[in-house]
């Protein structure tokens, strides 16, 4: 079954053409569903697979399983060690990635039409028959170890791991996907075997195609790959408020500039509300000329960038944000911080702020379909969410449709200055942890 919508958008795919894009939604004899856009004017396919579980899946005391597990993926399979399996990759022009992030694993593949073939043979022994060598296990630990000792030295990252223990807690999301260096080394082959037969299962994959291929050529090539998968995985994670009830935690590191994360709970992207939250969140941080860069930056040079963000997760949700300052300018940072934050929950936004923020967002939007690959990202990512496709040619319609009242309404919903929760690491001058 195939379903077309016109996507009133203008994308630009490999060539400078600009072309209106047909989605088509389609149904595998299998039974599997994917988005396609054709497009045939270069021979070349992006295909875009996701898993919607991730490392969140990874079961007690196998932290960073589903990590590894993807990490290996590559690494071999079927009769290919891993060195052939890259050449013949090499061979066919193919590229293939595969990663692991909170809430899903992803496939991302990228074929010349005269070698799609022989490319999608290659990606289906990956998928299907991975190798999980214990020479390729034990040389891809090494790698994550690195990952790991890298992240315990830079402030960036002690402060996102100490901010997201305090927001999650024992849930996977208040721990690091990779691991610690402990539960990495203690990991085994079964496990990495576990974690594949959670991980890649039937009926939690979402799948976007652009390029030179048609539906029942696509149809054909999904059933392929995913025929032989088991039908579903193990159970999900619980939804969680995020623990942030204000607050300031100092984590002394040696190092000229602190890094702070701010932020608390925040919405859902499936809310109702969460097209005027993300408006918002542009106005207030998310942009260039948002208040927080033109208070903390611009009008007072504490900070050389400064940004807020929806962090808005399948079973938990933050609104957050990150700076770095000079250790003596930290606490007249945080301060500006916080001064905005209850100034936008107490007066709201303008509607000088309103019109301009629309204008941005509506006229940005066609410049993110710049490629087959990142419409093929951008069509997986619309179904993870529950959206169809016809949200890309009414999106900038429910921007625009955005009240004043209606914003500020969710304004004063969504900032809670008394929830406000930071974590500074470094040597911040005149700033006392509570």
């Amino acid at each position: 079954m195939i379903r077309f919508v016109t996507m009133c958008v203008f994308a630009v795919f490999a060539t400078t053409a600009h072309a209106a894009v047909d989605v088509q939604d389609i149904t595998t004899p299998g039974g599997v569903k994917a988005w396609l856009v054709e497009e045939h004017s270069i021979a070349f396919t992006a295909l875009e697979i996701r898993f919607r579980g991730g490392s969140s899946l990874d079961r007690d005391g196998k932290r960073g399983e589903v990590n590894l597990m993807m990490a290996l993926i590559e690494e071999g399979a079927g009769d290919l060690d891993a060195q052939a399996f890259a050449k013949s990759r090499d061979d066919l022009a193919a590229s293939y990635s595969f990663d692991a992030g909170m809430d899903s694993v992803s496939i991302s593949a990228k074929f010349l039409t005269e070698n799609r073939d022989e490319a999608v043979a290659l990606l289906r022994e990956a998928i299907l028959n991975p190798r999980f060598d214990q020479d390729a296990i034990d040389r891809v630990k090494g790698q994550i170890y690195s990952v790991i000792r890298s992240k315990q030295t830079d402030p960036s990252d002690i402060a996102s791991a100490i901010f997201y223990e305090q927001a999650f807690g024992a849930h996977p999301y208040g721990t690091s996907p990779d691991g610690t260096l402990e539960s990495v080394a203690a990991l085994t082959r079964d496990d990495v075997i576990a974690a594949y037969r959670g991980a890649l299962v039937r009926d939690r994959v979402y799948i976007g195609a652009v390029g030179d291929i048609t539906a029942d050529e696509l149809s054909q090539l999904v059933d392929d790959l995913f025929g032989d998968l088991a039908q579903s995985g193990p159970e999900m994670p619980e939804v969680i408020s995020a623990g942030l009830t204000g607050g300031t935690t100092v984590v002394p590191f040696e190092t000229p500039q602190s890094v702070v994360l701010f932020g608390h709970a925040g919405i859902a992207r499936d809310d109702d509300d969460y097209i005027p939250a993300f408006i918002a969140n542009e106005i207030f941080g998310g942009g260039a000329d948002s208040r927080l860069m033109a208070e903390v930056r611009e009008a007072r040079g504490l900070t050389y960038g400064i940004g807020s963000y929806l962090a808005s997760f399948d079973h938990g949700s933050l609104v957050a944000g990150q700076f770095s300052s000079a250790n003596g300018s930290v606490a007249e940072a945080v301060q500006v911080v916080k001064d905005e934050w209850e100034k936008v929950a107490r007066d709201g936004i303008t509607p000088e702020e309103l019109d301009k923020a629309k204008s941005y967002l509506t006229g940005a939007y066609a410049l993110r379909f710049d490629g087959n690959a990142p419409i093929a990202r951008i069509l997986v990512g619309m179904q993870m969410v529950g959206l169809g496709p016809e949200y890309i040619a009414h999106r900038n319609d429910l921007v625009n449709a955005v009240t004043l009242d209606e914003i500020n309404r969710v304004v004063r919903e969504l900032y809670d200055p008394n929830a406000l929760t930071f974590v500074i690491v470094g040597q911040p001058e005149g700033v006392q942890a509570d």
